[in-house]
């Protein structure tokens, strides 16, 4: 299955393709939809986050690593994406890494409670 060219404009749309892909099974396609997104829309934060997953669930851990590490780049106040990279980290056998992405969002948290 393809990427629709009509909705090439709306990285949302294609983000919804990309699912359907891997909703029907097709892990690497999924993958392959995705990368396409982020090359013509680098800062499309929830393909960055399935990336991460789905290239961790692969075994293609640099790559799971680098789109973890882009979404606590594009949304670093956001604790959950501290969250994902410690996950990823985690199974990827980078356990400093992960420690330290938790400790984040932990501090993260905590910042956000002070504001309120």
């Amino acid at each position: 299955m393809t990427l629709m060219s009509e909705s090439a404009a709306d990285p949302d749309a294609l983000y919804d393709q990309a699912c359907q892909i891997r909703n029907d099974g097709d892990l690497e396609g999924a993958v392959d939809a995705l990368l396409k997104i982020v090359s013509d829309h680098p800062d499309h934060l929830q393909s960055h986050l399935a990336l991460g997953v789905h290239l961790q669930k692969l075994g293609r851990f640099e790559d799971a690593l680098r789109h973890a590490r882009k979404v606590t780049e594009l949304a670093p106040q956001d604790p959950f994406s501290w969250v994902q990279l410690s996950v990823i980290s985690q199974r990827c056998g980078r356990i400093m890494e992960a420690e330290d992405a938790m400790a984040r969002s932990h501090a993260v948290q905590a910042q956000q409670q002070t504001q309120q």
